[in-house]
């Protein structure tokens, strides 16, 4: 039996020859094989043309077979290389290329971070979520508005406290999650989309889980005890809104709104750690106004699972709202930009903010008017653009406030002027 024809008897066994080694012959060998049955076929002056341009293709699909066997993302897929071994391709006649050795692609999305820590340690940070660092940042950008508000006019943000913020946004949000993580791990089991997290998957047992979290607020208390007396007590309060929210979605159809109450908490902490204290007229609108776009945000996201929450008998504002979404988020954009516009008024703004708030407007406009809540990637994507809608909010909170110390200087000026003439 030549070496073509032991070739041509794997391909029914191609998820054999797909994994080298299991009948004792390497790749290499099995190339070296074929090449010295091709040399005595030529040695042959007997046979025909024909047959021999019959057996040239033979060889090339077998070493073809041989080759993509090896190829890195074929290994396992038996019907694709028995197809190759069997099929005849337009290219059949021509020797396949030698794969070119391909390293590790270099990524820096967070996902990828993820993947490149030792392996003990993904499950953990998988809980934390910080392969996705889109709830992290709707967690942080509250804290940045009232940063920013509260800086001096004509100044930048704290930038020592945007990073203290930044690392406490990390830690609670990824202590919330192991909350909600461990309250709904019965149900994360049962949702397509949840049942891959590390505690409904099995990754990591409830009481490893409780370790972590405590892990996780001994480091977010350290970050707390860094800001004034003021703010560690207000600090402390929300840890009671962190507890209870996971449980709000089994008793109520709000619990978007538990979640803004709780998610917009630095809305007021900000505020406090630059000033000493909360100043009502900024401060509670500029919370309203966070709450009110945690209500957008959080109804298109939930609408990803309301099928599978119907099922196991969770609530939601997205099975409350129904097909009349799109009229409840249009209400809570309104209120959001009203919110927004009197902290402007309150906090002396000047047009740079106005004009970031007319981006906002747009922004939710187009985002509420392309929404298809029965297409959940659709859901997602717009879920995950208020990332820049936040961003938006914050720069022009940035611009405005540099803008106050040009104005201050024209006025200086022309008050000098006026004493002396």
């Amino acid at each position: 039996m030549t070496p073509i024809s032991q070739v041509r008897m794997r391909k029914g066994s191609a998820h054999t020859a797909a994994q080298p080694g299991r009948l004792g012959v390497h790749p290499a060998d099995a190339t070296a094989h074929a090449c010295r049955g091709m040399t005595s076929i030529r040695a042959r002056p007997g046979l025909t043309s024909a047959m021999l341009g019959s057996r040239a293709a033979g060889f090339a699909r077998g070493l073809r077979a041989v080759a993509l066997a090896w190829l890195p993302g074929w290994r396992g897929r038996s019907f694709a290389l028995a197809r190759t071994a069997g099929a005849p391709h337009s290219g059949d006649l021509q020797p396949p290329a030698c794969p070119e050795p391909r390293g590790r692609q270099l990524s820096l999305s967070a996902a990828a971070v993820v993947d490149s820590a030792p392996r003990p340690l993904q499950p953990y940070l998988r809980l934390m979520r910080l392969d996705k660092p889109i709830g992290t940042w709707l967690l942080y950008l509250p804290c940045t508005w009232s940063i920013g508000l509260a800086a001096e006019p004509g100044c930048f943000p704290d930038w020592y406290m945007l990073s203290l913020f930044g690392t406490g946004a990390i830690l609670m949000r990824g202590a919330g999650c192991t909350i909600n993580d461990m309250w709904d791990q019965d149900y994360d089991k049962k949702v397509t989309r949840t049942a891959n997290r590390p505690i409904a998957a099995g990754d990591i047992s409830t009481f490893q889980s409780f370790v972590f979290l405590g892990g996780q607020l001994t480091l977010a208390l350290g970050v707390l005890l860094c800001l004034n007396y003021y703010s560690i007590a207000l600090g402390a309060g929300s840890l009671l809104l962190v507890i209870t929210y996971p449980l709000m979605k089994r008793i109520s159809y709000w619990p978007q709104l538990a979640l803004g109450l709780t998610f917009n908490w630095g809305a007021l902490l900000g505020w406090s750690a630059i000033k000493g204290s909360c100043d009502p007229s900024v401060c509670l609108p500029l919370y309203f106004s966070g709450v009110m776009w945690t209500l957008i945000y959080d109804t298109i996201y939930a609408h990803q699972d309301k099928r599978d929450d119907v099922l196991i008998g969770l609530k939601s504002t997205a099975l409350r709202f129904g097909e009349n979404t799109k009229p409840w988020l249009s209400g809570f954009s309104v209120a959001m930009l009203g919110a927004l516009s009197l902290v402007g008024v309150n906090s002396g703004q000047t047009a740079p903010y106005y004009a970031a708030l007319g981006a906002v407007g747009a922004h939710l406009t187009h985002q509420i008017y392309t929404l298809d809540i029965h297409r959940p990637e659709d859901c997602w994507n717009k879920f995950i653009s208020n990332r820049t809608l936040g961003l938006i909010v914050f720069l022009g909170i940035v611009l405005g406030n540099l803008w106050k110390e040009k104005k201050t200087d024209k006025t200086k000026k022309s008050i000098e002027n006026k004493i002396e003439n």
